[in-house]
């Protein structure tokens, strides 16, 4: 996070002014506003087809939507139209909620391809190691893991245990996990979640964007906001609180 001294304050990790974002010619988002400091947990929350998948592709610049309204600011610079890869060389990190399977590229040598980039120069396979069985250790992971092809075979807790190892060797400034909870049982949560507190003892500076339908996984990550998209809007914003809410009573209250 850097600080304006101009203006007297600090400068929002991520700031998402009035987005609008169609895919092909379907309007999806419809003016999103949200703001995420940095060190702060938030988590976007809605039905689906509200929009919430689109907002974190489109918050890392996907092709396959465009943004034809407002503006994505990232630690204070206007990053709406920068290329994936500059947005992740910045700092920006996105966890797929289907993460893909490569094969014949192993764990190591995606995660070397992917820390180089991410700092700008070329890691030895010594180095990527060590950071790897460290990271490995304290996730709780078996060392062989480093060694499958990337995804091939892995139960979805495996996919979502991996996505949580790039997020702890990328070292990014604000991570976005996209349904993380996807198809998960409570186990497999409970080690999601333990392994995100994790990451963030060792990064607290790190913003982290929960994206999801449910609020159980918010009772390991517990968000300092809520904010809830419907039809491509957000329409509440709120503390946990919030979140318990659209548990017990559904999304219907806010619906048009």
């Amino acid at each position: 996070m850097t600080d304006d001294t101009d203006a007297g304050h600090t400068t929002p990790l991520l700031e998402v002014e009035g987005l609008e974002v169609t895919a092909g010619e379907a309007p999806i988002l419809r003016g999103v506003d949200l703001t995420v400091g940095a060190g702060e947990v938030h988590a976007l929350m809605g039905p689906n087809g509200a929009g919430k998948s689109t907002f974190a592709a489109a918050l890392m610049g996907h092709p396959a939507y465009r943004v034809t309204a407002g503006t994505i600011r990232f630690r204070g610079e206007d990053v709406t139209h920068w290329a994936p890869d500059a947005r992740a060389k910045a700092g920006m990190f996105l966890a797929f909620q289907y993460p893909e399977s490569i094969e014949g590229v192993s764990v190591t040598q995606f995660l070397r391809q992917a820390m180089s980039a991410r700092q700008g120069t070329d890691l030895s396979v010594l180095e990527v190691r060590f950071a790897l069985n460290e990271w490995m250790e304290r996730l709780g992971m078996d060392p062989a893991f480093a060694e499958r092809h990337l995804n091939q075979g892995f139960s979805g807790g495996e996919k979502k245990r991996n996505e949580i190892l790039q997020m702890a060797l990328l070292e990014p400034s604000l991570a976005v996990l996209d349904e993380t909870d996807s198809g998960l049982d409570i186990d497999a949560l409970g080690v999601v979640g333990r392994g995100v507190h994790t990451v963030r003892e060792a990064h607290p500076d790190m913003g982290v964007l929960v994206v999801t339908h449910y609020q159980r996984i918010l009772e390991d990550l517990v968000p300092d906001q809520v904010h809830l998209l419907v039809d491509g809007r957000v329409v509440e914003d709120g503390g946990p609180e919030l979140a318990r809410r659209i548990e017990h009573g559904g999304y219907e209250q806010w619906r048009p």
